[in-house]
């Protein structure tokens, strides 16, 4: 019976579009939390203990289960579970943290005033045109009056620190 009624609620999401924008929006509010909450945790040197304490209890309880097939398969599962998870968690923040970037970028270029506002949306380009753009402004940086000579020493000096 449960059954009937979630395929009932999918075909009303699917032919009414305000109840799957809502459905959407709550979606996305919930895998955004979950995701920044997940991926916060993950990058806590607490994780990182966690999971090494594991792997550990894991190797020692090797010998009290003979080092069985069972044994080795609670490992491989856990991990291979764990990271398929993680991938997506990652992605997810990356993508989240480039459109904020990207936000932040484009207000900069709306707000000075010298700044092209071409440029404004670039990163919906293939590969090929934002690698075309980048050589032309180096080519431009080259060819302007002193920039270049005031630029590239600076550069050369911090990169030989390093």
């Amino acid at each position: 019976m449960a059954t009937l009624t979630s395929i009932s609620v999918f075909f009303r999401l699917v032919r009414n579009p305000e109840a799957r924008r809502k459905f959407d929006t709550a979606m996305d509010q919930f895998f955004t939390k979950i995701a920044s909450r997940s991926a916060s945790w993950m990058g806590h040197p607490l994780a990182f203990v966690v999971a090494t304490l594991s792997v550990v209890v894991w190797a020692a309880t090797g010998p009290l289960l003979r080092y069985s097939d069972t044994w080795q398969l609670i490992i491989n599962t856990a991990t291979t579970v764990l990271t398929f998870l993680a991938v997506f968690l990652i992605q997810n923040s990356q993508n989240r943290d480039g459109a904020a970037m990207q936000a932040k970028l484009d207000e900069l270029i709306r707000a000075i005033d010298k700044a092209r506002g071409d440029f404004v949306g670039i990163e919906h380009l293939t590969d090929a045109q934002i690698c075309a753009i980048r050589d032309a402004l180096e080519r431009d940086m080259k060819d302007a009056d002193g920039k270049d000579a005031t630029t590239r020493p600076t550069v050369e000096r911090l990169l030989a620190r390093y």
